[in-house]
């Protein structure tokens, strides 16, 4: 049985995880705000930069499996260095692309395959170093408070960096701290792989990528088309396919994304039963805490995207504000989030994880509704700090919470497998929440209706769902009972 590393070899690896995981979220927010000048300087359309900006969503999403699969067979620092590398040269052609084309290889594909190649082995590495669970809690505490940090400071940073310098500066700024995390990894010992190697499963990986690729992308188009009747024509290389008023893209989609995941899981089936490697073992899908700790990590990520997202529109729609100041109004949710991720080894010495994520649930209910509350009695971004910061502590606290409960629930040889699954449902939860939230604000901004209130509504019904989930998960000793 594989032995776990030393506390301070684990320790040394938080450093560049946690930058590595704050970069990747870092990068799926910030070029939101330089969408405009981007398209000016590539000689191209808004449209066109923003579906690049969606192609590397789904290009990581539909990845991450298969990379996390892939630690198994090239091994966990192999693939972190060579993801590393990759999100570096595709960074740098994105800094100096001259347009679209260029762009999209280096920030769509480039970009996406390096952080579906290098964000598994961070949670794997953390999980099999760490063989105590309030050291392991407080490590990837740091991991996903960073990723928090990452995706609610990208508007601000990538604001900042887009006024005062130029929009390429960032991409840059990526590519600089890609090669400190390469410098900071290479002494990092690499743990052995399994013996015999296993055989990649590449009929599931293309199975599951296709999957999660046709449902993440039913989500994403839900903002422009909505979820009923298409709002305009969807078009594909300038032929109509789908009407103004009929059936939204979004459900050929799902439906083609759904198929494809049943395709999937019989492959899987038909795998094992021959007696070779899956791309997932299907023993992943019969424990039933990690199965409701996927659900409520959903949730979470649906939840902090979406209340971050439906805040910055309302800021910068309703109230004016700029990007820059738009970050600095959500900057409550984030020290909320950090704070309690800071205080996740002492959570998790002191309660259950069940408890944890219970309790995490429960205080971004309450911050959610007080959100909902004091927007409904004036404007004014100080109105939405305490509530941000609520439910920022509660996000924080859970998002840890969940992640340590599902990694722990599996030995070092499931991690492969449990890695990637438990970074897609992450990256589907935030495309929901951004999507959903997007859609619920198009389709209620009729006069004299509140898209505020009702998107936020819509995330309090989400999180009370999310907490009647973490109520079924099973019960566990306190820690030191």
């Amino acid at each position: 049985m594989p032995t776990s590393r030393p506390p301070d070899a684990a320790r040394a690896m938080i450093l560049p995880f946690a930058l590595a995981q704050f970069i990747c979220s870092y990068a799926g927010t910030a070029m939101n705000v330089a969408i405009t000048p981007m398209a000016h300087d590539l000689h191209t359309t808004v449209f066109g930069v923003q579906t690049t900006i969606t192609l590397f969503t789904l290009t990581m999403a539909a990845l991450m499996i298969p990379g996390s699969k892939l630690t198994d067979v090239w091994g966990r620092k192999r693939c972190l260095v060579g993801g590393l590398l990759l999100y570096g040269v595709g960074a740098l052609l994105a800094a100096v692309a001259p347009g679209l084309g260029v762009m999209l290889l280096g920030n769509a594909l480039l970009e996406g395959v390096g952080s579906a190649l290098m964000i598994p082995p961070i949670y794997i590495l953390i999980t099999v170093a760490s063989p105590d669970l309030a050291v392991r809690a407080k490590y990837f505490g740091i991991v996903s408070g960073a990723g928090a940090l990452g995706a609610a400071t990208g508007p601000l940073i990538g604001g900042l960096i887009t006024t005062l310098i130029t929009w390429r500066a960032s991409f840059l700024l990526q590519v600089l701290v890609i090669a400190w995390i390469v410098v900071l990894v290479r002494r990092l010992p690499d743990p052995a792989r399994p013996d015999p190697r296993p055989h990649f499963d590449v009929t599931g990986a293309v199975l599951s990528a296709v999957g999660l690729l046709f449902v993440v992308l039913g989500v994403l188009l839900s903002t422009t088309y909505g979820w009923g009747a298409a709002r305009t024509d969807f078009t594909v290389a300038g032929h109509v396919l789908i009407a103004e008023g009929g059936v939204s893209p979004v459900w050929p989609s799902l439906a083609l994304g759904a198929l494809a995941l049943a395709l999937f899981v019989l492959h899987l089936r038909r795998t094992e039963r021959a007696g070779r490697t899956p791309l997932v073992h299907l023993r992943m899908f019969t424990n039933r805490a990690a199965n409701l700790g996927l659900g409520t990590q959903t949730v979470q990520w649906l939840v902090m995207q979406g209340m971050f997202f439906v805040t910055a529109v309302y800021l910068q729609d309703a109230l004016g504000y700029s990007a820059v100041m738009t970050g600095l109004a959500l900057t409550p949710a984030t020290a909320g989030i950090l704070a309690s991720s800071a205080a996740a080894e002492r959570f998790a010495r002191r309660r259950s994880q069940r408890t944890l994520i219970v309790g995490g649930f429960v205080l971004t209910v309450a911050g959610t509704v007080t959100l909902l509350a004091l927007g409904a009695t004036g404007t004014g971004a100080w109105r939405a700090a305490p509530g941000l910061l609520v439910a920022g502590v509660g996000l924080g606290a859970m998002l840890t919470a969940s992640v340590n409960l599902v990694q722990s629930a599996f030995p070092d040889r499931d991690q492969g497998d449990i890695s990637g699954l438990s970074r897609a449902v992450s990256n589907l939860g935030s495309s929901l929440g951004t999507a959903l939230v997007g859609s619920v604000i198009v389709s209620a901004a009729q006069p004299g209706r509140h898209p505020y209130a009702a998107s936020l509504t819509v995330l309090v019904i989400i999180t009370v769902a999310g907490l009647l989930v973490a109520v079924r998960l099973p019960r566990e000793p306190a820690p030191g009972g």
